[in-house]
Parts: C-alpha cells; sequence; structure tokens
C-alpha cells in the first residue's frame, strides 16, 4: 500500500467521479483506476461503488476512507514539523469545537491566529463532541476542545473554564421566571425543556441533578441542533438549561434571558484535548496556547458569561 494510493482515493471519494479525480490529480483515468484495483486486491475488498451517475464509497470503503484522512493528515503534519522553525510557526493545524461552544470561542480564536500566527491556517471543525474524541483518537484533527466526563484519560488534556448552565427562556416567555433570585429546579422543570439528547455531555448531568433531588423530568423535547434549539426557545414552545455561549447573540439582542437555578449550581468543565500519541507540530503548540489564552481572555473580559478560568499546573 502506498501513499499515493491513499490520496487517489480520497480524491475519488471527494469528488464523487473517477474521470473529475483524474484531472485534479493529473493522471490518466486508467491508471488511476488500475492503482484502486490494486489498493482492492491488497485489502481484499470493494471500496468503491461504480454507477453511471458516480462513484461512491462502500461501507468498507467508508471505513477505509477515515483512515486515510488520518494517515494523510499525520504524514503532513510530521513534513511540517521538521520544516517548521520554532520561532515562526507555520502550516495546518486542525482543531474541533463542539457545537455549542463554537459561538463563543470561533470567531475570536480566528481572529488571533491570523493576527499573531499569520503562517498557520487554522482548520476550525464544529461538530458533536462523540465524533470529535473519534478524529482526535484517529489523529485527523490536532486538538479538541471536550467536556471533561471522567473518561478523556486517553488524552493529554489541559482545563480551561467552568461553565455554570442556566435556565433560559424567550424574553417575556410563558415559562419565565416570575422573581428576580432565578428560579427552583422544580419550577424549571414544570416547563417544557429543550434539551439535547442522552448522547450530549449537558443532558446527563440534568437528568443526575433532577435525581438527585427525588424529582424526574416529564416533559422534554430533544433537540440536537443548536440552530433548531434556538428557533424552538424563540418559538416559546420550552426552555432549556444550558450555558449561555450558544445563545450569546440572542442574548445581546435581548430576545433571551437567563436565570440561575435557586440553590443549585449545574455546570459543565471544558478541556483542551491533544492524543498522547501523536505528537503536535510547532504550530499545533502554537495554536494550543492561544486557544487558552483567547479562552481566558473572553472570560476574564466578561465576552464569554457566566464562566470561571480554571488553574493549570
Amino acid at each position: 500500500m502506498e501513499l499515493r494510493q491513499l490520496r487517489y482515493f480520497v480524491a475519488i471519494v471527494d469528488h464523487g467521479s473517477l474521470s473529475r479525480a483524474a484531472r485534479v490529480l493529473h493522471i490518466a483515468q486508467p491508471a488511476l483506476t488500475q492503482q484502486i484495483r490494486q489498493l482492492e486486491d491488497e485489502l481484499a475488498a470493494q471500496l468503491l461503488h461504480r454507477s453511471a451517475q458516480g462513484v461512491i464509497a462502500t461501507d468498507p470503503g467508508k471505513l477505509f476512507y477515515e483512515h486515510a484522512l488520518a494517515i494523510l493528515k499525520q504524514v503532513q503534519d510530521a513534513r511540517q514539523a521538521v520544516a517548521q522553525s520554532t520561532d515562526k510557526p507555520s502550516g495546518t493545524v486542525a482543531l474541533g469545537i463542539p457545537q455549542s461552544v463554537s459561538n463563543a470561542l470561533a470567531l475570536p480564536l480566528l481572529n488571533a491566529v491570523r493576527s499573531t500566527y499569520p503562517e498557520i491556517t487554522l482548520q476550525l471543525t464544529e461538530e458533536l463532541t462523540g465524533n470529535l474524541v473519534t478524529q482526535l483518537k484517529s489523529g485527523r484533527i490536532n486538538l479538541a476542545v471536550l467536556f471533561d466526563d471522567g473518561q478523556l484519560s486517553s488524552f493529554a488534556a489541559t482545563p480551561m473554564i467552568e461553565e455554570e448552565m442556566l435556565y433560559i427562556t424567550r424574553a417575556k416567555s410563558q415559562y419565565g421566571a416570575t422573581g428576580k433570585r432565578g428560579v427552583t429546579l422544580a419550577r424549571a422543570i414544570q416547563a417544557p425543556l429543550i434539551l439535547p439528547g442522552l448522547a450530549h455531555g449537558v443532558r446527563p448531568r440534568i437528568e443526575n441533578l433532577v435525581r438527585a433531588n427525588g424529582m424526574s423530568l416529564e416533559h422534554v423535547i430533544e433537540i440536537n441542533s443548536v440552530a433548531i434549539l434556538k428557533s424552538a426557545i424563540l418559538a416559546d414552545i420550552g426552555a432549556t438549561i444550558l450555558p449561555v455561549a450558544p445563545l450569546l447573540a440572542e442574548f445581546e439582542r435581548g430576545e433571551m434571558v437567563a436565570h440561575s437555578i435557586a440553590g443549585q449550581r449545574i455546570s459543565r468543565t471544558l478541556v483542551l484535548c491533544a492524543s498522547k500519541n501523536i505528537p503536535l507540530t510547532t504550530a499545533a503548540a502554537a495554536v494550543e496556547q492561544l486557544v487558552l489564552d483567547v479562552t481566558d481572555e473572553l472570560c476574564r473580559s466578561g465576552k464569554w458569561g457566566h464562566t470561571e478560568v480554571l488553574g493549570r499546573e
């Protein structure tokens, strides 16, 4: 198996066509077809399904595609690590950010990288945390912002911040708080709660707190999309219990309001993770520190509200 075969295979899947991939790769289509056949023979599996409409990966092909991307990314990182100097980091760094964090962190970080390290290309990936864990383990991304659920021991993890989770409704909502001291947990769970699924890190924390107080969630609307969740809250279909990060724009426009849950503190811990097995390039190490610096500044300035910067060794 050769690296060029991996590149050829990835190009075919990305373009959905042998002919288009051949043009992009500057290789004759018969030669490209021969290389893929050799790859399939070596793996003893059909990787591509060919039809009049184009080419798509088979199930084994989809699995191999993920591994091929990871291998090619690590080769690229290895080359950059050897070539770049420590005083002027350059190259491509892939960072994964959960959907519920990107609204607060993505743009400030992009601006910081552009101004501090203009020769670094930052590739931001917004995904569910489960997908980010898989990509970080395989080497497809260099770094990932993850929620500390006690199961991150396989990564090199640096604490970032603690985010408070609040009771959030539309402004002047029928489910809004009646007083200025927040809402009780019992009052909060009386409203239809718009929450992510159980696989999301936020949901188990809420479920555990409710059970610990001898109660149960009766009215849950399960939505895993931040955009749809926002729309549902603005339509006053229900309330939610979340950190403020995904909804900063709505708070700034006065469209939503947030209240602490009286007598309770629900929070989540954000950590910046890297692989223990794949060394960071100089560029990735520079971005790693910049993520921490930008996060600290956003929290201490109040732009990322209801957060606490965590101590680091």
